[in-house]
């Protein structure tokens, strides 16, 4: 049996502006995590967040968020080079006008 319960967050405004902040910090991190990955060459999840956990942990990332941000970004990059490699990187270019 599911039960589904409707649920309304009631914050006061210090709450509100924190929960507002908490996307906006997670892709400010997974922005810095995409550059540490591409500056050194560096895709793979366990491999990425040797260089990069750490510094995650000291910007205020919880070790869940850090965790999942350094995920995403190495899931992104793998999904940028199978995509790559399967050779479907965006539509095909068109002929310029009066050519072919």
């Amino acid at each position: 049996m599911k039960i589904v319960v409707q649920v309304k967050l009631l914050l006061d405004a210090v709450q509100a502006s924190a929960l507002a902040a908490t996307p906006h910090g997670c892709n400010e991190s997974a922005d810095w995590v995409s550059r540490i990955a591409f500056e050194h060459r560096v895709f793979r999840e366990y491999a990425l967040r040797k260089h990069t956990y750490a510094e995650l942990k000291a910007r205020g990332l919880g070790a869940q968020a850090a965790q999942h941000v350094i995920k995403k970004v190495a899931d992104a990059y793998a999904a940028l080079h199978a995509t790559i490699r399967a050779g479907n990187l965006g539509k095909p270019w068109l002929e310029a006008p009066g050519e072919g």
